[in-house]
């Protein structure tokens, strides 16, 4: 018996509904992780300095950190490298002075830790007046 087989052929049809949804969630995710940054952009005109050195006070402790990042303060080395090992070493040479200058001499190759440690001791001491030791840069 031969069936006669129709005539409709089957339409072919793609759903995009799936892929509709894909990219609407990849949109949110986008927008949900994506942070907004507002700048500001203002316009400031810097003071101009001189080259020369500032006058240096009479009264100061001098802070050093070597490569290894050992501290040493007023030329007396510590015995750790801990914040608060520096806090009463500072506390010791300002005697309850706490408007010296504090001038932070660091090696370049001392580990940044190092440095950030040592500020944030003389913060935590209570001295305001913070100086960076830097060298010129001398042009070939």
């Amino acid at each position: 018996m031969k069936f006669r087989r129709s005539a409709q052929a089957a339409e072919l049809a793609i759903n995009i509904t799936p892929l509709i949804d894909v990219v609407f969630l990849l949109l949110i995710f986008f927008m949900v992780t994506t942070s907004f940054n507002r700048e500001n952009w203002i316009e400031v005109n810097l003071p101009q300095a001189n080259a020369q050195a500032p006058e240096q006070p009479s009264a100061r402790i001098d802070v050093v950190i070597d490569r290894d990042g050992n501290l040493l303060v007023n030329g007396q080395a510590l015995p750790n490298n801990r914040v608060t090992t520096l806090i009463s070493a500072l506390e010791r040479e300002a005697g309850g002075d706490r408007d010296l200058l504090v001038v932070l001499t660091a090696d370049a190759d001392a580990r940044h830790q190092a440095v950030v440690s040592a500020m944030e001791g003389i913060g935590r001491s209570g001295f305001a007046r913070l100086r960076i030791a830097t060298r010129e840069i001398v042009p070939d």
